[in-house]
């Protein structure tokens, strides 16, 4: 046999079986025949206890070492932490421009539908999962579609996690100058090397990020999680005191001269007559709307699953955790997105109820528009930028174990390699964020593409495959609402496609990217 195809020779329990004597036993093992003739054993067990061990043992009775095989450490706490760390990162603050143009009720129905279907996906890859005992997204790829499967879902999740890193970089780059010239009081027009956000993201890369991405496993981050997640509470609060804080229309820094700050002030003297009808400033930019549809609306959706996609991560994190089943796993899950959810609302609400249609697509920004020297929000910019940086070497596990899969299948834990690896995509990371013009086009590019693939299209189609039609045929339920599954996501990556290309084409998304 060759080793491709032993590889996916998987038992659920890890002990080989003798097919005859098993068929009449009362654990009802069923024999599941694959598309290229390899025999798998799927056993009725609804609850995953089975899963502990997934690799037939070799001829000499031991499981045979790979990248992707350890002993399950990590406790439930700690997986909490670190999916709900790979959920969390920069999408959060640019949830409050997305409300802003779609409206309160319309992004809440948006935000409780993705998640909503998030935690479906999740589903189905555990099932897929449990049915053939692989934990490896890359490895279910190629057990419903061959070689193909395998490479299409490494590609996509390497884009959709470099997509991601990127922009936690991007908040690196463009915040961390902003913080060291608050301490210093320096010139923002200086020269200063430490106010170039450039050289900045690449000595957080090479001194922070390097040496926790080096790490052998997931679950030794799990503190360096739970601080990240603290960093996003402490965000969180600040956005919502600030809203009591900040008035509406608020006063820009740069306005500080005497006669520009009588004439802010006097907000009763200030209309808009660009309609002919005269207008209040504050009836006109100070009241929140429930359903808004303009050209920005467009990007609200692929921001929304970007800020969701965790499904990579998934079976990492299923991996390590201790004592593993797929109820465990489904509700590590169902936690992990439940808590995000809240947040992502929150942070969105009241970062638009401050500065309603004013808000920038980097929320952070447009703090500092009032005083880029107001010691909370100077402290909310280090938590932030300690959150993502925190979450990149999270992400990281899943791109460089899709690199592994992909080029390496075969191949034992190799540290150089291991360290090769991470070395060459923060490299590239770093030049991808030096030049990539704002962070509004890596979410809407990113999250219309690989986002649809992981969320939608790749759980539903790899269980499609998976699970036995003498099981569930392709008319029952299950099998019919993962066909929908499917179909809505290749629906959203077109339209979502679609609208981008339409509106890069008149120009109206880069308009909004450079205010």
């Amino acid at each position: 046999m060759e080793p491709a195809e032993s590889e996916m020779n998987i038992l659920s329990n890890g002990k080989p079986h003798d097919l005859g004597d098993d068929m009449g036993v009362a654990m009802k093992t069923l024999l599941a025949e694959d598309q290229n003739g390899t025999e798998t054993l799927r056993f009725d067990d609804p609850e995953g206890a089975l899963e502990s061990e997934e690799f037939l043992p070799n001829a000499h009775g031991k499981k045979p070492t790979r990248f992707t095989d350890f002993e399950g450490k990590t406790s439930f706490g700690m997986s909490v932490f670190n999916l709900g760390n790979a959920i969390m990162g920069s999408g959060i603050l640019g949830l409050a421009y997305a409300m802003a143009n779609t409206g309160i009720l319309l992004f809440l129905f948006l935000l409780t539908g993705v998640a909503v279907l998030s935690l479906y996906s999740i589903h189905l890859l555990l099932k897929s999962s449990g049915i053939v005992g692989i934990r490896s997204y890359e490895q279910l790829g190629y057990r419903a579609f061959g070689t193909p499967g395998k490479m299409a879902a490494g590609i996509a999740i390497t884009l959709q996690n470099i997509g991601a890193m990127s922009s936690y970089l991007y908040i690196v780059k463009s915040e961390l100058p902003l913080v060291i010239q608050a301490f210093l009081k320096a010139d923002p027009n200086s020269d200063l090397w430490y106010l170039n956000g450039n050289y900045l993201v690449i000595m957080v890369s090479t001194s922070v990020i390097l040496p926790l991405a080096l790490m052998k496993q997931l679950g030794y981050l799990g503190y360096a999680s739970g601080f990240s997640l603290s960093c996003m509470v402490f965000f969180l609060s600040a956005v919502i005191y600030k809203k009591f804080q900040i008035p509406c229309p608020f006063e820009e820094f740069s306005a500080n001269s005497t006669a520009a700050h009588l004439d802010l002030n006097d907000s009763s003297l200030v209309h808009d007559y660009s309609d002919g009808l005269p207008h209040e400033d504050k009836d006109s930019h100070c009241n929140p709307r429930m359903f808004t549809i303009n050209s920005q609306t467009a990007y609200t959706i692929p921001i929304l699953a970007f800020a969701f996609v965790c499904h990579p991560e998934v079976l990492p994190i299923y991996t390590e955790l201790r004592n593993p089943s797929k109820k465990k796993m489904q509700k590590v899950s169902n936690i992990s997105i439940l808590l995000m959810y809240t947040m992502y609302f929150l942070a969105a609400l009241f970062g638009y109820l401050t500065f309603y249609g004013k808000v920038e697509p980097e929320l952070l920004h447009t703090y500092s528009r009032i005083d880029p020297y107001d010691i909370l929000i100077l402290c909310v910019r280090v938590a932030v930028l300690t959150a993502v940086t925190l979450t990149v070497p999270i992400v990281l596990f899943p791109v460089r174990r899709a690199i592994q899969e992909m080029l390496f299948p075969s191949k034992s834990f190799n540290w150089l390699r291991h360290v090769g690896i991470a070395f060459v995509l923060l490299s590239f990371i770093n030049m991808l964020v030096i030049f990539a013009p704002n962070i509004l086009g890596i979410f809407g590019i990113i999250g219309a593409t690989s986002a649809p693939c992981l969320i939608f299209i790749f759980p539903a189609v790899f269980y499609i495959r998976i699970v036995p039609r003498e099981d569930e045929p392709m008319t029952s339920t299950s099998k019919i609402l993962a066909s929908c599954f499917a179909a809505l996501g290749v629906s959203f990556m077109v339209m979502s496609l679609s609208f981008i290309f339409i509106d890069w084409t008149s120009g109206t998304s880069l308009a909004a990217g450079a205010h």
